[in-house]
């Protein structure tokens, strides 16, 4: 009750008050004048084949593996089911005949972004080699861990449908949730996470560039070789030790590099604390089966090297060929080729982004670590009328 009245005795007086200060006080000034913002575009725009920039001088019949490979997974959607069982059928080194289905059957979209422009920007990532072994010693101090015991993950979308694929992550302290140990806490002399290493690995600098890239290959001790991919994070967010780096005058944006990064971290070894406890976020990992050679992406299929590429799935349906034109890295020489969609990246938010995935080892990172140019995508999606569920809405030609 005193909570409305006073509610209502502002809403009379305030008004006064302000009126009563404008008699004495000079002649207000306006604001300036807000420009509208133009209506957002929808995010695929139809497009004959001629508009898809390279197409003609890419042969189509090198993706056939990658897309082969996801039709494992799309085989069992309404829109894919066709396509795919065609695509089965296929020569695959038949060129012409590749060509002539990627052209009868699907139709390109072009993505653009909310304001109209189609380019955006095009970064490369890769799965790293470390050295390791599965117990500690002088040679491996440093731990891989599992996802832990103790992390809770909680869904919000059952209580706030608004909030619905956000997920909270923490631990419980008595009764209460607390969020979970950052990066500068599970690394202490003490660590709170104590019997859950997968692994012991040789280098920290590479442990954190592993996480970064979200899978790796373990070479151990003993002769095996291990793959392991991201499994869950504590929940704090991703920050860039290469803008830390930036901002206190350590390296200028010309410099700036995944190899400049891990070779200025390398002549600063007093200073390797302070800068990967910038970023608070910390990766978890499982150990896959043996047989992989390459990690599974989003999609559960297994990534190829040079042809899969990771995407926004909220505008680009996992499992969907796109053509790619950019540049090599750190140079202006066309880069054209037809991918699939197979990945997903924390980083990699808005319809012109894509992440592409080089492969495995140090020649692999060398090229990751320096690609960031600008490029340009088209989707390829089946002719069919669009089931619900199996791609996101399409604008008109």
């Amino acid at each position: 009750m005193a909570k409305k009245l006073v509610t209502k005795i502002l809403k009379r007086t305030v008004p006064i008050l302000l009126l009563l200060a404008a008699g004495c006080a000079a002649p207000p000034v306006l604001p300036p004048k807000v420009e509208v913002p133009a209506e957002k575009v929808a995010p695929l725009q139809e497009v004959g084949w001629g508009e898809v920039d390279g197409w003609q001088s890419e042969n189509p019949a090198w993706v056939m593996d990658a897309y082969l490979t996801s039709c494992r997974a799309l085989r069992f959607r309404p829109r894919w089911k066709e396509v795919c069982s065609e695509a089965e059928e296929l020569d695959a080194d038949d060129a012409a005949a590749v060509r002539a289905y990627f052209e009868s059957r699907f139709t390109p979209y072009r993505l653009r972004n909310p304001d109209g422009s189609d380019t955006g920007t095009i970064t490369g990532y890769y799965v790293p080699d470390l050295e390791g072994s599965r117990h500690p010693s002088d040679d491996y101090p440093y731990p891989l861990y599992g996802v832990p015991d103790d992390l809770l993950v909680i869904d919000l979308d059952s209580v706030y449908p608004e909030l619905a694929g956000y997920r909270l992550r923490g631990r419980l302290e008595g009764r209460r949730v607390v969020p979970y140990w950052r990066r500068d806490e599970i690394d202490a002399e003490e660590p709170p996470l104590r019997g859950e290493e997968l692994f012991w690995v040789k280098d920290r600098v590479e442990l954190f560039f592993l996480q970064i890239q979200g899978s790796g290959r373990i070479n151990l001790d003993s002769g095996e070789r291990i793959m392991v991919s991201y499994a869950d994070q504590n929940g704090h967010p991703y920050r860039s030790i290469g803008k830390y780096l930036l901002d206190h005058g350590e390296m200028t944006r010309n410099q700036m590099s995944m190899q400049n990064i891990r070779a200025w971290a390398r002549s600063h070894p007093q200073e390797i604390d302070g800068l990967l406890g910038e970023n608070p976020s910390y990766v978890f990992f499982r150990e896959l089966d043996p047989g992989f050679d390459t990690p599974p992406g989003a999609l559960g299929v297994a990534l190829t090297p040079m042809r899969s590429l990771a995407v926004d799935p909220r505008t680009v349906p996992l499992g969907a060929p796109v053509f790619l034109s950019t540049t090599w890295p750190n140079t202006t020489r066309p880069f054209q080729r037809l991918m699939v969609a197979q990945d997903t990246g924390g980083a990699i938010k808005g319809p012109v982004r894509a992440d592409f995935f080089w492969g495995v080892g140090d020649e692999a990172g060398e090229r990751a670590g320096r690609m960031k140019q600008q490029g340009r995508l088209w989707v390829l999606l089946p002719n069919e009328e669009e089931s619900p569920g199996d791609g996101p809405p399409v604008a008109a030609k």
